[in-house]
């Protein structure tokens, strides 16, 4: 198993010289840097302690106008190594280091005291005890004090064993969800485009397809390495360069993410658990304009403060981050908040929606929805945001949940279920009440009518076609509607004909079947009959009349014994054409040829140039 330990401290500490110490290598790999003596970009270096442990190490700068690269480098980290020079103790850009690896809940590390050599016994005593107080308030309080000299390679040993023993309780969970924060974009001569970083949620192997976000395009990784070696595939927790094909290196930049396809999407909006750091006595206040640093992305944002004016200092709140860019990132990934000027660490904490709705400020149930979702129902309350029904695939994207995790929130999750969509029950509710009264409205308004057609519920109800049929089926079973050919009512519906609409009905059958085969057209029959359109519709459920046309219509009589005269036609080998049958039937051309059209769109005959055989 492979680690990853990361740096923090001031400038000049001798970080990047501890790390060439421990490791051969020197991670200050910019010209500019070994001209100025100065880290200013992230460095990596590789080793392997005496357990055979093998520790990635991401050296960070130390100077304050470089925090933003400091920042890149601290996601994804096993423990950290804290730096302080002995003759100078702790400084301003300590503090800070300490601050962000606090707020990041990074538990694991070890505090390396370096320049041993300068100092005396006693000097060294008090740095050591200013130390100890200093780590007190922070997530490194348990960690160990080691004295070292790069120089003279002192204590360099014990060091090694104290991040043994530091490392020795980390635990990997695997996961199927591998995403690897880009740090480092380069391109290698004969081989092309690379991107480093720490891989996070899973593995990935060489041959694998897949995206980078924000963006969305799809990569496949041509080769890996892992401390300089080639490998098939690499595990997550490691320090990875990537050998991607399908994109250029101008194409990348710090702050994407390598990703599973379909594990991320972009994200302008965030709701976040935030804590305020107490040093420099800085509130963090609804509009304030902030940088959002999590994984390696840096991005301006601006602050809503969902539960009050602002959030003092060692205070923590629930926060709604508006981007000004998009990032990729998951529920639970940490992430710090910094104000331009002056420079500094304000907050920092978990993200735990990377899609959420705009909130109304103060509002009581925004904050308990957030805080369900913590504790572990994010299922459900990303459920909710889905009134009109949303297929379980698509909330388990949504809210991003891990697959183990999201199988115990979707048994307890309360749904109604019709196949694979889901529905809030309190949306449910609503929208079964509404589907009755859309019915009864219909009912009331057409009387003459067996029910509703289905897409005109449909369209009352705002849903979208493979919503509405799993909706369709829960309306079924909870009694709300029947399903009758095509149409729906309520249960219990019948159509009940007044004593003028069955007047009318009874003489619009009459003037039909006065003369079967040659009846008038259908608005003269109902202009002599007075039948309306409602009559002549309902006639027509009833299967009392059948039309062949908008003009043109048969007395159900009429018709079976005009598909008869068909059948008979055909069976003698007559041709059935107009001509053959309008003079068995004594009728004019019009209705016989509305006839035959109607028969070859029921599927009783097919056309064969000017006749028509049996299907």
């Amino acid at each position: 198993m492979t680690y990853v330990v990361g740096t923090a401290g001031h400038i000049d500490h001798g970080k990047s010289t501890l790390i060439q110490a421990l490791t051969g290598i020197d991670p200050d790999r910019l010209a500019d840097e070994k001209r100025r003596g100065m880290t200013i970009d992230l460095g990596f270096a590789y080793f392997t302690l005496p357990s055979g442990r093998l520790v990635g190490i991401v050296d960070v700068p130390g100077h304050a106008r470089f925090i933003r690269n400091m920042l890149a480098g601290v996601h994804g980290l096993d423990a950290v190594l804290l730096v302080v020079a002995a003759d100078e103790g702790v400084m301003p850009q300590t503090r800070e280091h300490l601050d962000i690896v606090d707020l990041l809940e990074i538990r694991r590390g070890v505090v390396a005291v370096t320049k041993t050599d300068v100092v005396d016994g006693d000097w060294l005593e008090l740095v050591r005890l200013d130390l100890a107080e200093t780590l007190k308030a922070t997530s490194l309080a348990a960690s160990e004090i080691v004295p070292v000299s790069a120089v003279h390679r002192d204590g360099l040993d014990r060091l090694c064993a104290a991040l043994d023993r530091v490392l020795e309780g980390v635990e990997r969970v695997r996961r199927s969800r591998p995403r690897l924060p880009i740090d480092r974009v380069f391109t290698i001569s004969g081989f092309g485009t690379v991107v480093t970083g720490t891989l996070l949620g899973g593995p990935v192997a060489v041959g694998e397809e897949m995206e980078v976000q924000p963006g969305g395009r799809r990569v496949r990784i041509r080769g890996l390495q892992q401390h300089g070696r080639k490998v098939g595939a690499a595990e997550p927790g490691s320090r990875v360069a990537a050998n991607l094909a399908g994109i250029e290196r101008t194409e990348l930049a710090r702050g994407q993410v390598l990703a599973q396809t379909g594990l991320l999407r972009p994200s302008r909006r965030l709701d976040v658990r935030a804590r305020v750091v107490t040093r420099g006595n800085v509130a963090v206040k609804h509009g304030m304009e902030v940088f959002l640093h999590t994984g390696t992305a840096e991005v301006p944002s601006r602050v809503v403060v969902l539960d009050g004016n602002e959030l003092r200092p060692g205070a923590e709140g629930w926060l709604q981050l508006y981007l000004h860019a998009p990032i990729a990132a998951l529920p639970g990934d940490h992430f710090i908040l910094r104000v331009p000027s002056p420079s500094m660490t304000v907050a920092g904490g978990r993200i735990v929606d990377v899609a959420p709705r705009r909130h109304a400020r103060t509002d009581v149930r925004v904050v308990s929805s957030l805080e369900r979702r913590v504790a572990g129902a994010a299922l459900q309350e990303e459920l909710a945001k889905y009134p009109r029904g949303v297929t379980e695939a698509g909330l388990l994207k949504a809210s991003a949940v891990d697959a183990d995790e999201a199988k115990q929130q979707l048994a307890r999750l309360q749904a109604r279920r019709s196949g694979e969509w889901l529905f809030p029950l309190d949306s449910w509710a609503k929208l079964a009440a509404r589907a009755g009264r859309c019915l009864a409205d219909y009912h009331a308004a057409h009387p003459l009518r067996g029910g509703m057609p289905k897409e005109e519920l449909q369209s009352r109800l705002l849903l979208p076609p493979p919503a509405f049929g799993a909706a369709l089926k829960l309306l079924s079973a909870d009694g709300v509607l029947v399903d009758r050919d095509g149409a729906v009512a309520r249960p219990g519906h019948a159509v009940q004909l007044d004593e003028g609409s069955s007047t009318a009905g009874q003489r619009l059958l009459q003037v039909l079947g006065r003369d079967p085969f040659a009846p008038p057209s259908l608005p003269e029959a109902m202009q002599q009959s007075g039948a309306g359109h409602e009559v002549v519709r309902l006639l027509a459920q009833r299967q009392e009349i059948v039309r062949l046309s908008p003009e043109i219509a048969l007395t159900r009589a009429a018709y079976d014994r005009a598909v008869g005269l068909v059948q008979e036609l055909a069976a003698g080998g007559s041709p059935v054409t107009v001509a053959t049958l309008r003079d068995r039937m004594g009728a004019s051309r019009r209705p016989v040829l509305a006839l035959l059209e109607y028969l070859d769109a029921q599927k009783v005959t097919r056309r064969i140039g000017d006749a028509r055989v049996l299907v």
